[in-house]
């Protein structure tokens, strides 16, 4: 009889995104979001203003997704590819700028897992709410984790940079 060898393949985990992690961030976007194409530098530029919001997702030593987050105002919707410039003095969010996860690292619960990180970061600076737009019709994926769609015709125009299927959600905490 056989015993059964350990298994060597280690889950993906979250850990602080560095700035030598950006290339790896824009890779994993690139192959993610074809149709809502964003620069190398408004990732980095996101990343130099809120480096405690930006996650890498790996698995023995190879990134296969990212999150990035910053803190900023309710149903205000920075417009997706631009910069923000600055952050608000007195945001009243943490928002959830874009968690992407390549297809064969989901199914870990890695998306519940990035936002009770940005939940306790949020908790940790006095932000009571996290914000995010949910694309690609992933509006029920956030509804697990307490977010809910914000139906405002003021956003609307707000939300046309993130395509057709986009949704501003709120989640308070």
């Amino acid at each position: 009889m056989c015993a059964d060898k350990p298994s060597t393949v280690t889950a993906p985990n979250w850990q602080p995104a560095k700035s030598e992690d950006l290339d790896s961030i824009n890779n994993v976007a690139d192959s993610i979001h074809l149709e809502l194409p964003e620069r190398p530098e408004v990732f980095a530029e996101k990343f130099n203003l809120f480096p405690r919001g930006c996650y890498v997702l790996k698995q023995d030593g190879v990134t296969l997704g990212y999150g990035l987050s910053h803190p900023w105002m309710l149903n205000d919707i920075p417009p997706l590819d631009a910069f923000l410039r600055r952050l608000p003095t007195t945001p009243a969010c943490l928002y959830v700028h874009d968690v992407a996860i390549l297809p064969r690292a989901r199914s870990h619960g890695s998306a519940g897992k990035y936002i009770e990180l940005m939940t306790k970061l949020a908790k940790g600076i006095g932000i009571s709410s996290l914000a995010l737009v949910s694309v690609y019709g992933t509006d029920s994926l956030w509804a697990r984790y307490g977010f809910k769609v914000i139906f405002d015709a003021a956003l609307v125009p707000k939300l046309a940079s993130y395509g057709d299927t986009a949704k501003y959600m709120i989640r308070r905490l």
